[in-house]
C-alpha cells in the first residue's frame, strides 16, 4: 500500500473534521458494519484513514483509497437561541411543520421562518430576523 502525501492527509482532515457524520457505502472487511450504517468521524490518522465511531458500536476505520463513505449533509437550525444539527432535511422539515401546526402568534412565526428557509434549501436556518 502506498501512503498518501501529506497534502492529501491534510485535505481529508479538512473535509472530514471530528464530528462529521458519514454513511458506509463499501468496506471490504469481514467485520465491516453493514452497508448503510451511519457513524461519526472522530479523527483522521496519518494514512488519511477516517477513525469512525459507528452507530452500531463498531470502531472500524475507513481506509483511504479502499473503503467508501458518503458525507451526510448537515442542516443547522437556531430556534430560541438553541442550535440543532439535522442530518436529514426531511426530518427537520417535519419537526418545524409540526411545530407550526401546534403553535400560534409569534411562536408560529418563528417556526414558519425556519420551515420556509428549510424548504428554500438553506443549510443554516434561524428564527432571528435579518439573518
Amino acid at each position: 500500500m502506498r501512503f498518501p502525501s501529506k497534502e492529501i492527509v491534510e485535505r481529508v482532515r479538512r473535509e472530514y473534521p471530528a464530528g462529521t457524520r458519514v454513511e458506509l457505502i463499501r468496506m471490504d472487511d469481514v467485520q465491516a458494519p453493514p452497508v448503510g450504517t451511519l457513524g461519526t468521524v472522530t479523527g483522521v490518522d496519518d494514512t488519511a484513514s477516517l477513525l469512525v465511531r459507528w452507530d452500531n458500536g463498531s470502531h472500524l476505520s475507513v481506509v483511504y483509497g479502499e473503503d467508501v463513505v458518503r458525507r451526510l449533509p448537515v442542516v443547522r437550525t437556531v430556534c430560541y437561541g438553541k442550535t440543532d444539527e439535522w442530518y436529514s432535511r426531511e426530518e427537520a422539515e417535519r419537526f418545524f411543520l409540526r411545530a407550526m401546526a401546534m403553535s400560534e402568534g409569534s411562536e408560529q412565526a418563528r417556526y414558519t421562518k425556519i420551515y420556509t428557509e428549510l424548504k428554500m434549501g438553506k443549510e443554516f436556518c434561524t428564527d432571528e430576523e435579518g439573518v
